[in-house]
């Protein structure tokens, strides 16, 4: 295994590359009593057009399949569903789908074993019918129309419509009514076929193990597969400019929700070298404590004036073909919120940033990157999503030293462009 140590943290991870692709990932925490297990592949719901390895010709498959197929992974052949059977092993069990990768974990202090027995069997054997495939689309239509209707998913989502004109994060993770009535079995053993390979996939696990006893562990449970070509995945073609900068729905809400977005475009030396990625990441998240965290001026003026309740979230989202920055929040008045930001990023232009103030929120946000690495699911969680995206969360830890008053300037020129943001509302 491969032993990368950060010192700064004290913390080791343990890498193994196995024959059949599968990257493991192991985390050690001694003493600790929880433990976390993360089963990850690089398939989400953006992955809907691509070439089988093998063969020539396009693969288009209906929005949706990814959040389907992570559904229907639970169901046995005999008749018991594994989330059942992990929640009866007093395991803390779950799964998702993102736009990049779909993930099976669970989260136990005892049973640890007879857990991971449950979880490597669901996630390897895929059993689907015609029966239980009509059966899941009635209970996946329901949950798309529950997501409808849910304010802080619309405000989101809406933004996503507001600044991507064809990329497909634009589009409900769970797909619509209309595209899973096209999803058949057929579809689905293709799409696990293809995406549920080992060499596409990696996991995690993080709490008290001794790394060779615990990759013995994981690899005798593993079924043999075949190698594997490469997947070429297809995404279309994405402007630079926004769609419009404005969006609007109602619903029922308390006050109005706002997200401010804002369309960044990930350079080709971004991609080809994954640090200047995390330094962007870094350099954008302490740009945005900066402009609109608890300690900066916008805040305490919007907040004793009443606009906002709280503190936004702030985050920089980025993958393969996309990245963006939210500004989220509750408001009675979004649009002022809207303005006066635009108003405090072309001050912060003009005027520069205080010296102080920036190296007050760099050691802010470096807190927050240690603080990360002291639960076990933050740890797994946060390793399997940078693996994906060609990133050891190590590095954080290691590139915010690098980052300097000017880098930081030169940020805000190049990402915080008046033309590219937009603001979504919910409001009654």
């Amino acid at each position: 295994m491969q032993i990368i140590e950060n010192l700064k943290i004290k913390e080791k991870l343990y890498i193994e590359k196995l024959e059949n692709g599968l990257t493991i990932m192991i985390i050690p925490k001694p003493g600790i009593q929880k433990k976390y297990i993360i089963w990850g592949t690089n398939y989400g719901s953006n992955d809907s057009k691509f070439i089988v390895p093998g063969e020539d010709n396009e693969t288009e498959v209906p929005n949706g399949v990814a959040h389907f197929l992570e559904h229907k992974l639970f169901e046995q052949e005999n008749g018991t569903n594994s989330l059942d059977t992990l929640t009866a092993l007093g395991v803390n069990a779950n799964a998702y789908t993102t736009n990049d990768h779909t993930a099976y974990l669970f989260e136990s202090t005892d049973n640890f074993y007879e857990a991971l027995d449950e979880l490597m069997d669901y996630v390897q054997h895929p059993y689907f019918t015609d029966e239980n495939v009509e059966k899941e689309k009635g209970i996946i239509g329901q949950e798309i129309k529950m997501y409808d209707d849910y304010p802080e998913w619309r405000v989101y989502l809406n933004t996503m419509q507001a600044m991507y004109h064809n990329n497909p994060i634009k589009i409900d993770i769970t797909g619509t009514i209309e595209t899973i009535s096209k999803i058949d079995k057929e579809i689905l053993y293709k799409c696990y076929k293809t995406f549920y390979h080992p060499s596409n996939m990696a996991l995690v696990v993080c709490g008290d193990f001794k790394p060779d006893e615990i990759l013995a562990q994981i690899k005798k449970r593993l079924i043999k597969n075949n190698n594997q070509g490469e997947i070429k995945r297809i995404y279309p073609e994405e402007p630079e400019d926004i769609v419009q900068e404005k969006i609007e729905q109602k619903l029922e809400v308390s006050q109005p929700l706002y997200t401010i977005g804002i369309k960044d475009n990930i350079t080709k030396s971004e991609k080809e070298n994954k640090n200047e990625l995390v330094k962007k990441h870094i350099a954008i998240e302490i740009l945005l404590n900066l402009l609109l965290g608890r300690s900066s001026n916008l805040y305490k003026e919007l907040y004793n004036d009443s606009i906002i309740y709280g503190q936004p979230s702030l985050d920089y989202e980025f993958g393969k073909t996309y990245s963006h920055i939210l500004i989220s929040g509750q408001s009675t008045n979004p649009e002022e919120v809207y303005e006066k930001f635009k108003i405090e990023v072309e001050k912060m232009k003009e005027n520069g940033i205080n010296e102080e103030d920036f190296e007050r929120i760099k050691k802010m946000v470096y807190g927050g990157y240690v603080r990360e690495f002291n639960d076990v699911q933050d740890i797994s969680r946060m390793f399997l999503a940078d693996y994906f995206k060609g990133i050891n969360s190590f590095d954080y830890i290691e590139e915010i030293d690098g980052i300097h008053l000017e880098y930081i300037n030169q940020m805000l020129k190049d990402v915080f462009k008046k033309d590219n943001m937009v603001l979504s509302v919910v409001r009654n």
